[in-house]
């Protein structure tokens, strides 16, 4: 059954050129232009890969930290002990546990958006991986949050840092902001994800590797990018 829009979606969409694919600052302008959310609406770019998600080496994941951030303060919890655990609460960790903070989490509580570990807690957070796999929560080296360095992963983390992976069908979808960030703090963002996305391709990719990219605000209708003026 087809989607119903509403009148706000429907006149938004009516200002975007359906085949057109929008140079950087012009779609950035133009997503800030429809948005209709009547909050700080997030913006979001879409990356369509011409990658097999079922080979290995060709699945995508990393993270970055964004110049402008994110426009959202993250809470961060740490799985450390020791020196380690009061180096991250100096970084400013907002939890910071071992065994304790498991328990906590086996108990239900998952009010946080970014988890860190040092190497020698894995033992002890795998216990708890079934709550936070599926909420995109589990400390992985590939994204910077298994690590010794905690001080610099907390920062990293308060600091804009967002993570990306290929969904099943080759897509790469990243926050890059807020529809109040000015135009170029958002195009910057852009281009930082999108500059890691390309550097980030796999040596097995033939052909075309990004297909499309657009951006959208959390309800406003997406706006193609010209790849080039990535």
């Amino acid at each position: 059954m087809a989607q119903k829009h509403g009148k706000n979606y429907v006149a938004a969409a009516a200002k975007v050129e359906a085949e057109k694919a929008y140079a950087l600052n012009d779609a950035v302008s133009l997503v800030k232009e429809i948005d209709f959310a009547k909050f700080d609406a997030s913006v979001e770019v879409v990356f369509k890969l011409n990658v097999d998600t079922r080979q290995a080496d060709q699945q995508l994941r990393g993270a970055v930290v964004l110049p402008n951030g994110t426009g959202k303060d993250k809470t961060v919890v740490v799985f450390a002990q020791g020196d380690k655990a009061k180096e991250a609460e100096a970084a400013g960790a907002d939890v910071v546990g071992a065994a304790d903070l498991v328990q906590r989490i086996q108990g239900g509580w998952l009010d946080f958006d970014v988890a860190i570990a040092t190497p020698d807690m894995m033992a002890q957070v795998g216990r708890v991986g079934r709550a936070l796999g599926p909420k995109g929560l589990m400390p992985n080296p590939k994204t910077g949050t298994v690590t010794m360095d905690v001080t610099k992963a907390v920062s990293d983390a308060k600091g804009g840092q967002v993570t990306y992976r290929t969904d099943r069908d080759g897509n790469v979808a990243v926050p890059v902001g807020r529809v109040s960030f000015d135009a170029d703090k958002l195009a910057e963002n852009i281009k930082s994800i999108s500059q890691t996305v390309l550097k980030a391709r796999p040596a097995a990719v033939k052909g075309t590797y990004v297909q499309h990219v657009s951006i959208s605000s959390t309800f406003g209708p997406a706006v193609s990018l010209d790849v080039n003026s990535l």
